[in-house]
């Protein structure tokens, strides 16, 4: 059997930032191609479209290069970056990707894992170490400096593979423990994560039940 799409196409960088929050949602808009705007996803849109011009300015010396495509054949990974900045490094420069987010920085580490992404494919294609990224968050109207440590460059590499794996074997997983996350999602009526979980336990129910009246005494 020859391998399918899945295998083939490269991982979208921004689906990697739907893995870490909920895997089970980066499979209902990847794979199973669902999609529901809410307030927070309308407003990242608007953000988006803004800064997803391609242009390229100098400003202080450091080259600035908004919607820059990117791609790593190692990873198999994709996508475009909101703007890589190419800071002066004695004859060369160094690739610092920086990453626009609607709100303000979270407690989960999914916009952390999308921008170590753009910074290993921008290794791959500059050749060079790329060190740290920065995270501009529009609500702060602040940047976070993110440093491309072993910690969060495993944790990426570890989330592209288990994405990986979801798509290869088209297999939705199963909803999230952390109903915080379900409430704030866009996709909940579409999840439908309690009627899910409920369906689940009462399996399992029936299963122990089944299993302690077939044990013999």
């Amino acid at each position: 059997m020859g391998p399918t799409d899945a295998d083939t196409e490269p991982i979208p960088i921004s689906a990697l930032q739907h893995a870490v929050y909920c895997l089970r949602q980066a499979a209902l808009i990847h794979l199973e191609r669902m999609w529901e705007n809410n307030q927070l996803t309308a407003e990242g849109h608007v953000l988006h479209v803004r800064a997803d011009r391609p242009a390229t300015r100098s400003q202080r010396g450091v080259r600035q290069a908004h919607a820059l495509p990117l791609a790593c054949r190692r990873l198999n990974i994709a996508g475009v970056a909101d703007l890589v900045e190419f800071v002066p490094d004695g004859a060369t420069e160094t690739a610092r990707p920086v990453e626009i987010k609607r709100g303000k920085p979270k407690l989960h580490r999914a916009d952390e894992v999308q921008l170590c992404a753009q910074g290993l494919c921008l290794e791959e294609m500059t050749g060079r170490p790329v060190p740290e990224g920065e995270l501009f968050y529009a609500q702060t109207r602040r940047r976070v400096a993110v440093p491309l440590d072993e910690e969060l460059r495993d944790l990426t590499i570890a989330t592209i593979t288990e994405l990986a794996d979801v798509l290869h074997t088209r297999r939705t997983p199963p909803p999230t423990d952390l109903k915080n996350r379900c409430r704030a999602c866009s996709l909940a009526e579409l999840c439908r994560p309690e009627t899910i979980r409920h369906s689940a336990l009462a399996w399992r129910r029936r299963m122990v039940e089944q299993s302690t009246r077939e044990t013999p005494p």
